[in-house]
Order: structure tokens, then sequence, then C-alpha cells
């Protein structure tokens, strides 16, 4: 299973991202590739910050079992539904959205699971260090793939 915490995984991630540009098309979904690398940010810097996650009545009732799906090998399926908070709907700079996101990813490889101190998710709960590696690891991917990268 890939993993952002492992330094090879993390320089695919970042390598793909480089391939993007202003102008790539999205192959499904709404967002426009600036939107799209500013929604990967969002959960990354989850893993970064300790801070109380309020539980949603799906997570109460399925949050464990949808977590052991994410985490599995199977990749995301097209057009998942987005948690609001993540969404991005006005314009971003192509160019500022990629260099945050890579630097939030080599966060994640540069500073080891020891940098990883946030520890609940809104819909998965309880989160290690190594379910955030891989769960960000296979958002991107999916992410990627809807670019073509």
């Amino acid at each position: 299973m890939k993993n952002l915490l492992n330094a090879a995984d993390n320089n695919e991630i970042v390598e793909r991202i480089n391939q993007l540009t202003n102008q790539s098309q999205a192959q499904w979904g709404k967002m426009n590739v600036s939107q799209m690398l500013a929604h990967c940010q969002q959960p990354l810097k989850m893993a970064f910050i300790e801070k109380g996650v309020k539980k949603t009545f799906i997570s109460v009732l399925l949050g464990s079992v949808i977590k052991k799906s994410f985490l599995g090998d199977k990749p995301f399926k097209k057009n998942l539904p987005t948690d609001s908070s993540f969404k991005i709907v006005d314009e971003r700079d192509f160019n500022k959205e990629k260099a945050e996101l890579i630097q939030l990813i080599k966060g994640y490889s540069e500073g080891g699971s020891t940098a990883i101190v946030g520890t609940k998710h809104p819909i998965f709960g309880t989160m290690t260090p190594d379910d955030w590696g891989i769960l960000s690891w296979k958002h991107l991917d999916h992410h990627l793939q809807q670019f073509g990268a």
C-alpha cells in the first residue's frame, strides 16, 4: 500500500503534480485544476494539527466500516461526495496552490510520522500516522488521475 510517509511514494506524487499545467482538464467532476490543488490541501492540513473534530451522524454509524474501505486496496470511486468544508468553488492561482500542496506533501516524508499529530478525522474517527499517509496518498492519486497525471 502506498503511503505519503514513504519518501519514494511521496516523490512519485510530487512528480505527478509537476506534470499538471494551468490548462490541465478534468476527466470528471466540477473542479478546475487550481481548485483541485487547493482542495487536496485541506485533508493534508488536518493531519498536521490536533483539532477537535465534530462527529457526524454518518461517522458514528459507519465511520469504522467506511474507513476500512477507504484504506483498502481499491482506488476511490469517481464523483464521490465532498465534505462541504473541503469544497473549493472560487478561482485560485495555479502556481500558488501547486507550491503550497507540494510543501504540505513533502512535510509527510520530511517530518515522518512524528509530524502527523492529527488523530481525528470527521468521518473515519481515530487515525494513526500510517492511516493519514495511506488515505492522503489515495486521495491525491484519485485527483491526479482525475486530471490525467
